[in-house]
């Protein structure tokens, strides 16, 4: 059985999984299971991209001389979703290589200091 509880309690699952109001209609356990590892896998995807967009935004303000106070990342969440358009059309382009992860959260130390 696939347990899905990181991310449940704030309604992040329940809005990445919005086809038929969150339920699974298959009777089929195998497809059930399948059902929540996409769902699993997509949710991830969206959690990462999110940290990936915020890290870059806070580079590029860390290097245009903001000072962005500790408390302020503290309230920062990867659950955001106002951004993406759930019945929107996604293109892609295999030639637009994205950069290397590292270097897309790659912050300085020095905001981490209290």
């Amino acid at each position: 059985m696939v347990k899905t509880f990181w991310f449940t309690d704030n309604g992040f699952l329940d809005w990445v999984f919005f086809g038929k109001q969150g339920m699974i209609t298959e009777n089929d356990p195998i497809e059930q299971e399948k059902r929540l590892k996409y769902l699993d896998l997509v949710a991830s995807a969206v959690i990462l991209q999110n940290t990936v967009d915020m890290s870059l935004a806070i580079q590029t303000l860390m290097s245009q001389g903001e000072v962005i106070p500790i408390r302020y990342l503290a309230a920062l969440s990867p659950y955001i979703t106002r951004h993406i358009k759930r019945y929107g059309d996604y293109v892609v382009n295999l030639h637009n290589i994205p950069q290397p992860l590292e270097a897309a959260i790659n912050l300085p130390p020095e905001i981490f200091e209290i």
